[in-house]
């Protein structure tokens, strides 16, 4: 799987989102390189088991559409008594 690669603008948000997550919730002072660091390790250790089941979610949608497609093309459907 390749890297997962954030724009920058977002990077800078999910940091300042670690960070204030750190200060509230576990009382510690994250710099933005380090917080910058966690990010990255999370998004490569971790990241592809939220990629992978966002692509599964993805399916399970996909599929519920393609059975609904399919119902309205058999609605469509003529009968046809052989005789």
């Amino acid at each position: 799987m390749p890297k997962i690669a954030l724009q920058p603008e977002v990077k800078v948000e999910l940091v300042r989102r670690l960070q204030r997550y750190c200060k509230d919730e576990l009382q510690l002072e994250l710099g933005g390189f380090d917080a910058e660091f966690l990010l990255d390790f999370f998004s490569e250790q971790m990241g592809g088991y939220f990629y992978n089941q966002g692509l599964a979610d993805a399916l399970v949608s996909f599929e519920s559409k393609l059975e609904e497609i399919a119902d309205s093309i058999y609605q469509l459907e003529q009968d046809n008594p052989v005789k």
